[in-house]
């Protein structure tokens, strides 16, 4: 059995109550899941050079990796990564440095980069590209690399965003 949670320079993951995290998934360092998130296969997450936190009831899955940026003379905060409740981070998904809101479905293959800024109630279609310091606008659909906005959401979809993650809690 695989060590899913390890230290970087001594600061641990803190783990809320009722997590899921498979055996294969490694979370290193300053990384905080709040109650009931699960963790899906082959996941990597790496606090080392800032801190990282996923919100209640947030499923993060198979393949995806979520990263952080350091603090540097340009970037004297450097980019954490913050993703809010009840979000479904679809598989290889690859998260650095940005900022998701609540009720956020992330399609298979998608990429966030540095410093983006995810409102809530959004959908983001498979394989997007989200480029470094684009904000996404709440209650939208938004596709392509790099992702474009192509339309509200509907109230079906906007009821599909917390069916997704309550689905993940009842799972693991």
């Amino acid at each position: 059995m695989m060590n899913k949670t390890r230290p970087f320079q001594d600061i641990y993951p803190t783990i809320g109550n009722n997590v899921y995290i498979d055996e294969s998934a490694v979370l290193i360092g300053d990384i905080t899941l709040a109650d009931d998130v699960s963790v899906w296969p082959l996941v990597a997450a790496r606090g080392d050079v800032n801190s990282m936190t996923v919100g209640a009831r947030t499923n993060i899955q198979d393949g995806t990796v979520l990263h952080v940026t350091r603090v540097s003379p340009g970037e004297p905060q450097g980019y954490r990564l913050a993703i809010g409740e009840d979000v479904t981070i679809g598989h290889k998904c690859m998260l650095h440095g940005c900022i998701l809101g609540d009720r956020i479905l992330v399609g298979m293959g998608v990429i966030i980069m540095d410093n983006a800024k995810i409102g809530d109630d959004v959908i983001i279609g498979a394989g997007s590209l989200v480029p470094p310091n684009k904000t996404l606008e709440s209650g939208y659909l938004y596709m392509g690399t790099p992702v474009e906005r192509k339309r509200p959401l509907s109230d079906k979809e906007l009821r599909f965003l917390k069916e997704s993650a309550s689905n993940y809690v009842e799972l693991k």
